[in-house]
């Protein structure tokens, strides 16, 4: 292999490796919390103690039992870990979005059976945006991961229509957008997703979508 392959194939695989440390760290970091927590359970239950019985004369008598403390209740780390791996390669930056955005006289989206009417009603303020979501300054990953536990949370609510505000750009090395494709490739991909526009120019115009979210089922 030439020294140009082995460069470029050491830096291939530099982002699954990048992942895996991402991934221990955070893995430590719920660690050390959980155990920060459960000191935290024990000294408060400590002086809860202290203060209930007042002052106390310690007995002198040796043959005591010393019972282990209660473990703190494992929490889903690796569950957790899971349910974020699943998310990211869920929203995938290689799907090709743009045979499914309109482009008319504003971008638009809409699923495959709904009308254009739709679309024309969401410009128009139809429905009122319940709640919003803003990307500024996330690095990818983190608003791939924000944006869908926001979509998530936001249908498990019961919420209709949801701002998404991904930037403009005009910080950004060459004026350019770098959230604005990738948030519309992962809208697309996310099943709760009904059909989005461009934001009105007061509601942030060419740096936000407007959602409309598939009707939750109410049981």
């Amino acid at each position: 292999m030439s020294q140009a392959g082995e460069r470029f194939f050491g830096l291939a695989s530099l982002g699954p490796l990048a992942r895996r440390l991402r991934e221990q760290q955070a893995l430590r970091a719920l660690e050390e919390q959980a155990a920060r927590e459960a000191a935290a359970r024990r000294e408060a239950e400590r002086q809860l103690f202290a203060r209930s019985v007042g002052a106390v004369t310690a007995l002198r008598w040796h043959n005591r039992a010393h019972p282990e403390p209660d473990l703190p209740e494992p929490l889903p780390l690796q569950h957790w870990l899971d349910e974020a791996r699943v998310l990211r390669e869920a929203m995938s930056d290689e799907f090709d979005v743009s045979t499914l955005l309109d482009t008319d006289d504003q971008l638009s989206f809409r699923r495959p059976g709904i009308g254009t009417d739709v679309t024309a009603r969401l410009r128009a303020g139809h429905w009122s945006i319940q709640r919003q979501l803003d990307l500024h300054g996330l690095r990818t990953d983190d608003a791939r991961e924000a944006l869908g536990a926001f979509i998530r949370s936001a249908h498990k609510a019961g919420l209709r229509c949801v701002r998404v505000v991904h930037g403009k750009g005009l910080g950004s090395p060459g004026k350019t957008p770098v959230l604005k494709g990738r948030v519309q490739r992962w809208l697309v991909q996310k099943r709760e997703v009904l059909a989005f526009v461009q934001a009105k120019p007061a509601e942030g115009g060419a740096g936000a979508l407007v959602v409309l979210l598939i009707q939750a089922r109410r049981y």
